[in-house]
């Protein structure tokens, strides 16, 4: 077992290079079976199955996830990312903010980050008018929210490493001088 140390309050175990490789290979494929991970790792069954449930049970393994390409299947939906300027108090700062926030179960995601804004929260609606509203109704009248600023997403060309476009031909003429 790794060594201990904590960060924020939170234990955390160093993860050895096995688990690590276990990782990438779920991160690659969640769907790849423990037979073809043992294969590749040159590992007995066994001990990819317990490094997988040790990795779940520790919480680094939170879930596994399919990545949709939703404009194929033609559901109505916006995505948005806000940001959001915040002003920390003795009683908040920004764990608290954060965890308030990613109550909501409009948000996606909620990121602590550098810059002119404090937070990057991604939203999903079902219109621009849904997401106006959250905004509005449930972020801005948080107290310690200063300022908001709102993307649209128009549409998504990479997610999670996977491309969403297929290679088109290029119909564009050639240049002959």
């Amino acid at each position: 077992m790794g060594a201990t140390f904590k960060y924020n309050n939170r234990k955390t175990e160093f993860v050895e290079d096995q688990e690590i490789e276990v990782i990438k290979l779920l991160e690659e494929n969640g769907r790849m079976s423990v037979e073809e991970m043992a294969e590749i790792l040159a590992l007995p069954k066994e001990r990819v199955e317990e490094t997988i449930k040790k990795l779940e049970d520790e919480g680094v393994i939170l879930k596994y996830k399919a990545i949709i390409d939703w404009e194929k299947v033609h559901e109505d939906f916006v995505y948005a990312l806000i940001n959001v300027k915040v002003s920390l108090t003795r009683e908040k700062g920004y764990d608290d903010i954060a965890k308030r926030i990613a109550k909501f179960p409009e948000v996606h995601a909620v990121r602590l980050v550098s810059g002119e804004y404090d937070f990057q929260v991604v939203v999903k609606g079902k219109s621009l008018k849904d997401i106006a509203f959250f905004v509005a109704e449930k972020i801005s009248t948080i107290p310690e929210v200063r300022d908001t600023f709102t993307h649209f997403v128009l549409r998504t060309y990479k997610e999670e490493g996977v491309n969403l476009f297929e290679d088109e031909e290029d119909r564009r003429l050639a240049f002959v001088p």
